[in-house]
């Protein structure tokens, strides 16, 4: 988080990077929309003479691809984070953006095309890390640099030129942590739990999976564990519809689930056989504004706050140097770079992790508020939060709670 003592030090070489990165004035981005779908940003032309002189240096552009946008973040904090960044900091530099939705035969299509049209630098965001093999082959034919962005490539002989994401094993223990602590809380011994991971394609989803079990296994019981296929919210609701069905209505005490998406459909599922959501604890992740207001309503006990900006910011910046050519680390960003890198199966890749924030209305055990995270950052506003048009107890919640 923004104003967190555990981001600081990252928040600091995010700040270093624009300094290694940017001079001048700040030109106003233009984006076009061209016909495929893509995104194409560039700086004014009325960039200073400064500002210019460093736009010259870059030998071409930069591609944003992203991977899906049925979960929220990407189209609402991670493409305009980056792209405002990225203008700022590389003014006269054309940017493009692409998402694959979910499809990685349309993301191999995208990323050959960045290529084609001159790409330098590919900040990948890849629809499944283990099968990016021909992008990753195709950069490397052309000398294309590749930033592995909050999903690792983990495709055989891959070498990503760096790796920006969170500690994603943590956000795995601070979610079973955290639900642990509330059903011991309740008075539960070897709380019985139905649990929902994240999609197989996705190497985060692992390494969520791998956090939680670390912390869980031996002081719970799992009822069932499955995954949502795609990340789908219909998923995470079927896979719940049946546990139900199976299992009953009292064959649960509480709910692990990887995300916010997943979580919704966990809720509907609950709704519509009857069960009170509030009365069985569940995880999520990503600060999703539903979930959000789940929590204040006591439907939902916790999600992930994963501060995207600088996580964006600090690739849009790494990506200004890499187009460029500058493939140095500004003295100030080795405080955020993990000492051993993340070995994605081929080789330690240089890696940038940020810290993950566990959250819940009140901060209890171990956690923080919302108050103290998503208001302060600016992530969310209370009035989004409080809205009285979503359910009209949630004003009185929100101040009862203190969310104001």
């Amino acid at each position: 988080m923004i104003n967190a003592t555990k981001l600081a030090t990252s928040i600091v070489a995010v700040a270093a990077i624009v300094a290694g990165c940017s001079s001048g004035a700040s030109p106003s981005p233009s984006v076009n929309a061209t016909a495929s779908g893509t995104t194409t940003t560039s700086a004014s032309a009325s960039a200073s003479t400064s500002a210019s002189t460093s736009a010259s240096a870059a030998t071409g552009s930069v591609a944003l691809l992203l991977p899906e946008n049925h979960t929220a973040r990407y189209e609402a904090a991670d493409k305009p984070d980056f792209s405002a960044k990225f203008a700022t900091a590389c003014p006269g530099v054309t940017m493009t953006y692409a998402n694959a939705a979910e499809s990685d035969t349309t993301q191999q299509q995208q990323a050959e095309s960045a290529i084609t049209a001159g790409a330098k630098v590919l900040v990948l965001d890849p629809v499944n890390g283990a099968t990016a093999t021909a992008i990753m082959t195709s950069a490397a034919a052309k000398g294309v640099k590749v930033i592995s962005y909050d999903r690792l490539i983990t495709a055989p002989n891959s070498k990503p030129d760096w790796y920006i994401s969170f500690d994603n094993e943590k956000v795995g223990e601070l979610q079973g942590t955290a639900l642990l602590a509330k059903l011991t809380a309740a008075g539960k011994t070897m709380p019985k739990l139905i649990w929902i991971n994240g999609s197989p394609k996705d190497n985060n989803a692992t390494l969520f999976k791998q956090g939680a079990h670390k912390v869980l296994d031996g002081k719970v019981t799992i009822v069932k564990e499955d995954a949502m296929a795609n990340w789908l919210q219909s998923e995470a609701q079927t896979i719940m519809d049946g546990a139900i069905t199976t299992y009953g209505k009292t064959g649960f005490d509480g709910v692990y689930v990887a995300n916010d998406g997943g979580a919704a459909g966990v809720f509907a599922s609950e709704k519509s056989k009857g069960i009170d959501p509030t009365t069985k604890p569940m995880t999520g992740q990503d600060a999703a504004l539903d979930a959000l207001q789940r929590i204040v309503l006591g439907q939902q006990y916790m999600t992930v706050y994963k501060a995207i900006k600088p996580q964006a910011e600090a690739a849009a910046e790494l990506a200004c140097n890499l187009v460029k050519g500058d493939s140095s680390i500004p003295a100030d960003l080795q405080a955020a770079v993990s000492a051993a890198g993340v070995n994605n199966g081929t080789a330690a890749i240089p890696s940038i992790l940020l810290t993950p924030l566990a959250v819940t209305l009140d901060g209890s055990n171990g956690t923080k508020t919302l108050e103290a995270t998503i208001i302060a950052d600016g992530f969310n506003t209370v009035a989004a939060i409080c809205d009285a048009k979503v359910d009209p107890t949630l004003p009185a919640k929100c101040t009862a709670a203190g969310v104001k």
